[in-house]
């Protein structure tokens, strides 16, 4: 083993598990990832959830209650995910108190079926910050059209929050602007600005596979040399962008409040290419002041064999345009590429939630108790 995890958080990367089970939890897995491994923080999305309440492992007593208690199956979905996330919060949060709520944080996402609806998902993540009922909570919207108005009003509100599927720069880029606006709101209203914290996650290897199979479909030499670029490339120009916003005059103004800067998540970093190094989407999107969420294969591969060779990120402006540029030449269109990758985002995480309801629905049939 090297000491690549350390090294990484040395660099200001903090390192989240994009994973979260009862299992882990009370197995202590997940405590002797922090504890060895320099995991900081967790995230969670409906994929996960459904993958762990599945599986069935260590859910069966709380089904069986639900079950007696006739909820309904969405109410019964709620009070599991709440509770793994509750109790992941709890065991993460002497992390939260000394990095003063920077770190130590878990994320729960709001049902994925309100991703296109504004009203609702303010709602919802309110009622997800209730039921939780943990400062080191990170409420997820995802960053659709509709999902930028609710983020803005849910940190107005003085709620963490971590907005996911970011797949463009301009969409980031209003991202961050809902942040901003959402932490003036909260000022106006005469909270604490250095409680709230935000995190965006820009995903990264799902636009590889679909700019690769692009450019596989190209077939020229000049295409395939591209491949397995445009990723990395569009994530470092988030980041110059992250720089560009939180080094301006309207974050000025914030920054006296004690108001903190929404960092960049690097989110989807498992490499779905084997043609690919498996700690690609690591090594080589290291900067101060972001978080990379790996699954735990990403996390074991680059405790064993990662190389940290400091910031790959920083200097690098001028290349990433260039080699989206280049995809670009080819007629590629970058804008159908991150608007496909959204719609399928919602929809997968859909997916899975609508997978989740059918088989929890399915236990708590199996487990209703025998009319008196």
């Amino acid at each position: 083993m090297t000491d690549a995890l350390k090294r990484l958080s040395d660099e200001g990367v903090a390192i989240w598990l994009d994973d979260l089970s009862r299992k882990r939890i009370t197995s202590g897995n997940l405590a002797e990832l922090i504890d060895q491994q320099h995991v900081v923080g967790v995230t969670t999305n409906p994929s996960i959830f459904q993958k762990a309440i599945s599986s069935g492992d260590g859910y069966e007593q709380q089904l069986a209650d639900l079950a007696a208690r006739k909820v309904t199956v969405d109410e019964a979905i709620r009070m599991i995910t709440t509770a793994d996330v509750r109790d992941a919060a709890d065991i993460l949060r002497p992390v939260y108190d000394s990095t003063q709520g920077q770190d130590g944080r878990v994320s729960i996402e709001v049902d994925p079926r309100l991703a296109h609806e504004t009203t609702a998902t303010i709602a919802e993540a309110k009622q997800l910050a209730w039921l939780v009922d943990r400062p080191n909570t990170l409420i997820k919207i995802p960053a659709t059209k509709a999902g930028l108005p609710a983020i803005t009003e849910v940190i107005g509100k003085g709620i963490s929050v971590n907005v996911t599927l970011i797949f463009s720069l301009e969409r980031y880029r209003a991202v961050m602007d809902a942040y901003l606006a959402g932490l003036e709101k909260a000022k106006a209203a005469g909270l604490d600005l250095s409680k709230i914290h935000s995190v965006a996650s820009f995903f990264v290897s799902r636009v590889d596979s679909e700019i690769d199979k692009r450019l596989d479909g190209i077939g020229t030499d000049e295409a395939k040399a591209l491949k397995g670029k445009a990723a990395l490339a569009n994530a470092r120009l988030a980041y110059e962008a992250y720089e560009e916003v939180f080094g301006g005059e309207r974050w000025a103004a914030l920054d006296k409040a004690q108001a903190n800067k929404q960092r960049p998540l690097w989110a989807s970093t498992g490499v779905k290419d084997p043609a690919y190094k498996d700690t690609l989407y690591v090594v080589d999107l290291v900067a101060p002041g972001t978080v990379n969420t790996m699954p735990e294969g990403t996390l074991e591969a680059t405790a064993d064999h990662g190389e940290v060779t400091g910031d790959t990120i920083r200097g690098t402006y001028e290349q990433a345009r260039a080699e989206l540029d280049a995809v670009a030449k080819l007629g590629i269109s970058y804008d159908d590429v991150v608007q496909l990758l959204e719609d399928e985002g919602v929809e997968k995480f859909e997916a899975s939630w609508n997978d989740l309801l059918k088989s929890t629905e399915a236990e708590l049939k199996r487990l209703a108790p025998a009319e008196d």
